[in-house]
């Protein structure tokens, strides 16, 4: 991912862990989510923790400073990359959330603590990817979870740990909308359109670059052959329709088979056929033998040369 999109990826999760639950259940519900032991260099996450009534090593370190009156110790738990929130008296398993029977808004809130404790979001170029890394045996139970909330979710064990994810963008942003994400969900979403309008727009200059390198082409290759049936005298015994097309292309080089059949009142079929037809007497002499080895070609034979008895 570019700074851009990982100060975004920041921004979005403190967002997140800014909510403050005003229900008590929703509190309880974002806490075990969170899980025991929950280890984050992230202190938006730490301070969520705390709002939560989790105890902290930063909160006893401190307690012993004022205890011991030793003012180093807090500039060192300052200085420390990790900080490790434990469940007051867990130290193992997940704590049990019972799902069945929680009311949305407590699910969601639930999703919110699993999310900022073992979600990821990555934004490297056009694509979003959400995962959450998970016990082994938790990663189908939330997968179903998901799906009961209408955010079906693929799952895989990958190096002994789950892995529940997912790859689609709207799937994504429904998530994070739901889970509270706003300001920085609605730039992410104006990322995202920005880069489909982009994409677009590329896809539609190289189609229009490829469409003006064929009509240039063919161009070229319909006035050589006006001028070499013109040169040996054919041309002018051709009918009043092919004729009358040959003249509008020598004017006008530059115009499409639709821009031709509209100055000629002609049906752009015709035109396209006159073309065709000029191009086919220019690489044959005989008439007959062009239109016959065209009808052949048309038909996927091999083209054969006649051999005179």
């Amino acid at each position: 991912m570019t700074r851009a999109d990982r100060d975004l990826v920041a921004a979005l999760r403190a967002e997140l862990a800014a909510v403050d639950p005003s229900r008590p259940c929703d509190r309880a519900a974002e806490s075990a989510g969170l899980g025991p032991a929950l280890s984050t260099r992230e202190a938006a996450v730490a301070r969520l923790a705390v709002r939560l009534g989790r105890g902290t090593e930063a909160g006893r370190l401190l307690g012993d400073r004022r205890l011991l009156g030793d003012r180093r110790l807090l500039g060192d738990r300052r200085r420390a990359k990790h900080l490790r929130v434990p469940e007051s008296g867990e130290s193992g398993a997940s704590p049990a959330f019972d799902w069945p029977a929680a009311a949305d808004h407590c699910r969601l809130a639930y999703l919110r603590g699993r999310f900022l404790a073992r979600g990821s979001l990555s934004l490297a170029g056009a694509r979003t990817h959400l995962e959450f890394v998970v016990d082994a045996d938790e990663a189908p139970r939330l997968a179903a979870w998901l799906a009961e909330a209408d955010l079906p979710a693929s799952w895989r064990v990958r190096r002994g740990r789950g892995v529940v994810t997912w790859k689609s963008a709207d799937t994504v942003g429904t998530f994070l909308r739901r889970i509270g994400a706003g300001a920085a969900l609605l730039e992410l979403e104006a990322r995202q359109v920005s880069r489909a309008l982009r994409g677009e727009l590329n896809r539609v200059l190289n189609a229009e670059s490829a469409n003006l390198q064929r009509a240039v082409s063919a161009a070229g290759r319909q006035l050589e052959a006006i001028d070499r049936l013109s040169a040996d005298g054919r041309l002018a015994v051709q009918p009043y329709t092919v004729r009358l097309v040959a003249d509008a292309r020598r004017e006008t080089p530059e115009s499409t088979l639709g821009e031709l059949a509209e100055r000629l009142s002609l049906h752009r079929s015709a035109v396209q056929r006159a073309l065709e037809r000029l191009e086919r007497l220019a690489l044959h002499d005989d008439e007959g033998a062009g239109r016959r080895r065209a009808a052949r070609s048309r038909r996927g034979r091999p083209l054969t040369r006649a051999v005179e008895a």
